[in-house]
C-alpha cells in the first residue's frame, strides 16, 4: 500500500508541474517564461524531496517489519524454552552417561567398566541415572553377540533401566575410503577418529531427552566411589549457568559432562567438521566461537574459555586401556589426577588372622588386602587352594562382600570358587535354626572339615548375607573347586560384622 500511495503521489506531483507549466505559458503567452521555469523548478524540487521521503518512510518500514519479525522470533524462542524446561523438569533422570563401544582385537574392557560403574552407584543413584551403551559397529552379528552378552550379564540393570544397549544403522556412517588425509596422519587413524565423531554424536542426540546432563564415557575406565553424586553436586554448585563443559577427568573426552540443552548446538558443529579434527580439538574449537575476540590475545582467549569450561579434581575416572580400538594402537595415558584408590574400596574388616594356599606375587599379600593397603594378587590357583580369614574371637557377620579381579587386570578373576563359613559351635547354630522354624543350615552343603557352603563367586564377585542362625563364626573361607588357568586377585574384601 505504501509503493502504490508512494508512486501515486509522485505521478500527481508530475501532473501538477504540467498543469502549472500548460496554465502559465497560456496566462502568460510564453511572456512569462522565467517565472514559470522558476515554479517548475520548484515543484520538481517538492517531487524530489517527497520521493526522498517515500524511500526513507520505505526503508524505516523495513527496519521496523525486521524489528518485528526479530520480536516475534524471540518471542517464539522464548515459548520454545518454556518447552523444553518444561520437559526438562519432567526428565526421570540427572544423568545420562555415554558409552561408545567398539570391536577391539585383543582385548574388550567393556564389561569390566560396567562392573566398575554400576559397583559405584547406590540405589538412589541407580534411579537418578542411565547408562547407554552404543555398539558402534555395523556387523549385526558381532553387535547381536555383545548385546545379548551385556543383557545376560546385568539383567537386572537392563529391566530397571539403568543400562541401555543402542546401536546406529549401517547406514549411519558414510563412505570412509574417501577420506583426506590430514596432520600427517595415516588413512586409517583419519577414519577411526572420523568414525569416532560420527559415534559420539550418535550417542548425544540420543541421550539428549533423557537426562538434565550427559557426561561422555569410553569403554575401558574405572569410576571413583561416589563419583555420580559428586558430578551432580558440582554441576549445581556452579555460580553460573554460563559454563558449557564440566571436566571430570583430564584426559580426552573422557569424564566430560555438558547440558542436554547444549547437546544439538555441539552436535551441528561437530557434523561440520567431523571430517577433519579430532573431537576434543573440535570442543575447544566451539569454545572459541563463543567467546574469544579475534582482537584480543591469546591469554585474554583462555581466560574466556574457563569461564566455559571448568575443571574438577581429583578426577573421577581413570583410563586404563592398554590396546585402542585403533588396530595395532598401544595407548598408556594414565590421568595422573587420578590416584590408585580406586582400584579397591575402604571397608574396615574385623580384627582376624589370615592365610591361604596360593603363592603371592611379589608384595601383594593378602594381608595388605584385607587391612585395605592394596590388593592380593597370586600365582595359578589349582582345585583345593585356599583363602583364609579366622577370627580372633568368634564374631556374628551380617553380610560379606569379595571383588576378584581389578580394571588393569580384568581376567584375573575367582571361578569356580565357594564362600564358606565355619560356625563357632555347629550344634548350637542347628539348635538355633530348629528353633526359628527353620531348617536354615541344613539346606546348604557342609564340607568334611565342618565348613558350610554359602555362596560362590560370579563374574568375579561374590556377596550376600549370613544367615544370623549360623550364631558366632569363627573362620570364613574362599576355596577354589577346580584348576584356573590365570593368576588371581582379591582387589575387594569386606566382612561386615552384625550390629
Amino acid at each position: 500500500m505504501r509503493l502504490r500511495n508512494g508512486t501515486f503521489l509522485t505521478l500527481l506531483l508530475g501532473c501538477l508541474c504540467a498543469l502549472f507549466s500548460l496554465s502559465w505559458y497560456g496566462a502568460f503567452g510564453g511572456h512569462k517564461g522565467d517565472v514559470v521555469d522558476f515554479y517548475q523548478r520548484e515543484f520538481l524540487a517538492l517531487r524530489d524531496r517527497l520521493h526522498a521521503a517515500e524511500q526513507e518512510s520505505l526503508k524505516r518500514s523495513k527496519e521496523l517489519n525486521l524489528v518485528l519479525d526479530e520480536i516475534k522470533r524471540a518471542v517464539s524462542e522464548k515459548q520454545a524454552l518454556r518447552d523444553i524446561n518444561r520437559t526438562w523438569s519432567s526428565l526421570s533422570v540427572s544423568i545420562v552417561m555415554g558409552i561408545p563401544s567398539v570391536k577391539r582385537e585383543v582385548h574388550s574392557y567393556l564389561t569390566d567398566t560396567l562392573n566398575s560403574l554400576i559397583s559405584e552407584l547406590n540405589q538412589q543413584e541407580k534411579e537418578d541415572s542411565v547408562i547407554v551403551v552404543m555398539i558402534a559397529e555395523t556387523d549385526p552379528q558381532y553387535t547381536s553377540g555383545v548385546a545379548e552378552n551385556i543383557k545376560s550379564l546385568f539383567p537386572g540393570e537392563i529391566h530397571s533401566g539403568l543400562l541401555e544397549v543402542i546401536s546406529p544403522s549401517p547406514h549411519f556412517y558414510p563412505d570412509f575410503s574417501r577420506l583426506r588425509e590430514s596432520f600427517g596422519d595415516p588413512k586409517e587413524r583419519v577414519r577411526w577418529r572420523t568414525k569416532q565423531n560420527l559415534d559420539y554424536c550418535f550417542l548425544m542426540m540420543y541421550a539428549q531427552s533423557k537426562g538434565i546432563y550427559y557426561v561422555q564415557l569410553e569403554d575401558d575406565i574405572v569410576a571413583k566411589p561416589n563419583y555420580l553424586s559428586t558430578m551432580k553436586n558440582f554441576a549445581l554448585q556452579q555460580p553460573s549457568e554460563e559454563w558449557m563443559i564440566l571436566e571430570f577427568s583430564q584426559l580426552g573426552f573422557i569424564g566430560k559432562m555438558f547440558k542436554s540443552l547444549d547437546l544439538s548446538l555441539i552436535v551441528e558443529f561437530i557434523l561440520m567438521f567431523y571430517k577433519d579434527k579430532p573431537i576434543d580439538w573440535l570442543l575447544d574449537h566451539i569454545l572459541w566461537v563463543k567467546v574469544c575476540n579475534p582482537e584480543k590475545d591469546a591469554k585474554h582467549c583462555d581466560r574466556q574459555k574457563a569461564n566455559l569450561r571448568i575443571r574438577f579434581k581429583p578426577s573421577l575416572f581413570q583410563h586404563v586401556g592398554t590396546h585402542s580400538s585403533l588396530a595395532g594402537k598401544i595407548q598408556k595415558l594414565k590421568d595422573k589426577d587420578f590416584g590408585k584408590q580406586a582400584l579397591r574400596k575402604e571397608h574396615v574388616n574385623p580384627p582376624a588372622e589370615v592365610s591361604t594356599s596360593l603363592k603371592t606375587y611379589q608384595h601383594f599379600s593378602l594381608e595388605k588386602a584385607y587391612l585395605r593397603e592394596d590388593f592380593f594378587w597370586a600365582f595359578t590357583p589349582t582345585a583345593g587352594d585356599f583363602i583364609r580369614f579366622r577370627f580372633f574371637k568368634p564374631l556374628r557377620i551380617e553380610r560379606f562382600f569379595f571383588r576378584s579381579g581389578n580394571i588393569e587386570h580384568p581376567e584375573d578373576k575367582l571361578f569356580n570358587t565357594t564362600v564358606e563359613v565355619l560356625p563357632f559351635d555347629s550344634l548350637q547354630s542347628d539348635k538355633e535354626a530348629l528353633q526359628e522354624g527353620r531348617a536354615t543350615a541344613f539346606k546348604y552343603h557342609r564340607t568334611s572339615d565342618g565348613y558350610i557352603q554359602i555362596g560362590s563367586f560370579s563374574r568375579g564377585i561374590a556377596e550376600g548375607e549370613v544367615d544370623p542362625s549360623f550364631g558366632p563364626l569363627e573362620a570364613i573361607r574362599l576355596t577354589i573347586q577346580t584348576d584356573s588357568p590365570v593368576w588371581i586377585i582379591l582387589s575387594e574384601i569386606f566382612l561386615k560384622k552384625a550390629d
